[in-house]
């Protein structure tokens, strides 16, 4: 799971961008309105960081899983391989608020005395660091620095729990959605 739900505002369907088959999305990457051809991850497509919809809440891959921890073992459904959106040709898009924790990031300035900066969304869909003070790009705000995250299974990882897989080594932040 790339991305943890704390609270949210809005979650909305949109339409799947099937014309751009290469471009996977994993649940915590950030998606636009690609014309009428529907949602796709931001990429370095011309205008397409300035035109940041919000947060996906479902995987649309081909190859692997965005569960924490695996990368290509577990899929829902055996039909569907990993795509959550094959189903409906929709994808569920998290925006206007909310707080979440997710590992889909650059972990360049992401540190204790960066707490409370800005974060904007690089040409690969994931959250990086914008600075002290908003910009047209600003998104969102950090509100916890990179660490392990429990997925509330009983352990011994971290507040008794195990620590939550994912990517940047099993490390999350927190963000509060500011679009």
């Amino acid at each position: 799971m790339a991305l943890v739900e704390k609270y949210h505002v809005v979650a909305a369907m949109y339409d799947v961008d099937r014309t751009s088959p290469n471009y996977d999305i994993k649940e915590g990457q950030w998606v636009f309105l690609n014309g009428a051809n529907g949602v796709r991850r931001v990429d370095a497509t011309a205008g397409a960081i300035s035109r940041v919809l919000g947060v996906a809440a479902d995987t649309k891959s081909a190859t692997a899983s965005a569960m924490p921890g695996v990368k290509t073992g577990w899929q829902g459904r055996v039909s569907d391989g990993f795509d959550e959106t094959k189903a409906s040709d929709k994808i569920t898009v998290y925006m206007n608020g909310g707080e979440f924790a997710t590992d889909q990031y650059v972990t360049t300035n992401l540190t204790a005395a960066n707490l409370g900066h800005y974060l904007k969304v690089g040409t690969a869909g994931t959250l990086i660091y914008d600075g002290a003070t908003k910009s047209g790009d600003t998104v969102a705000q950090l509100t916890r620095t990179p660490g392990a995250y429990p997925s509330g299974v009983p352990g011994t990882d971290i507040n008794g729990d195990m620590a939550l897989g994912g990517d940047n080594a099993n490390q999350y932040i927190e963000f509060k959605m500011l679009i």
